[in-house]
């Protein structure tokens, strides 16, 4: 009777516990991840892009989904708008200025369970040596074991930034991102 009601304890104790959340390290190496952006091109079409290098990490923990935190690095000279001339210009000091700010990064401070695996990411961007609070609106498309051994789970966002607000020379508005995270578990 003794070895069933010692277990039972450990069961009662396991399952009392807090899960803790996880730390993932985002895919970039496999290409699940990407940083995309549009703006209008002088107000008459959308001119599109992504950044081709990047890094970051994140926790999470579907349980207390508020302690979950993320952290990106965005290399500013891999900005690719599939047209070298255009790159050229877009990492100048009209844009990007990548020879001076080399990087920019967002750091979350606040994640809320918006309930049915929707998320509202609030933090930091820094972009142009200028740091500003943006929120990011984010989806949570799934978790679970990779067929490599590992365990992933992925997210979507999007978000908008004024080009005004971070010193832009040339300014058309609001620069619009779609965000697409996939992480490994480390």
């Amino acid at each position: 009777m003794k070895k069933i009601t010692l277990a039972t304890a450990l069961l009662t104790a396991t399952l009392a516990m807090p899960s803790l959340a996880a730390d993932y390290v985002v895919d970039t190496k496999g290409a699940h991840a990407s940083i995309n952006f549009k703006v209008k091109h002088l107000g008459y079409s959308w001119l599109t892009g992504r950044f081709n290098k990047f890094s970051g990490n994140f926790s999470y923990d579907e349980n207390n989904v508020a302690a979950s935190k993320i952290s990106i690095n965005i290399d500013t000279a891999s900005v690719d708008s599939n047209h070298s001339e255009r790159d050229k210009h877009l990492r100048n000091d009209d844009f990007l200025d990548v020879n001076k700010f080399a990087n920019a990064k967002f750091e979350s401070t606040k994640v809320e369970d918006l309930g049915g695996n929707k998320l509202k990411i609030s933090g930091t961007l820094t972009l142009q040596g200028i740091n500003k609070n943006i929120v990011i609106d984010a989806v949570k498309i799934g978790e679970g074991k990779d067929p490599w051994g590992g365990y992933r789970a992925g997210f979507s966002g999007t978000t908008k930034i004024s080009m005004k607000d971070f010193g832009y020379k040339m300014d058309f508005g609001d620069i619009s991102f779609d965000l697409h995270i996939e992480g490994v578990r480390q």
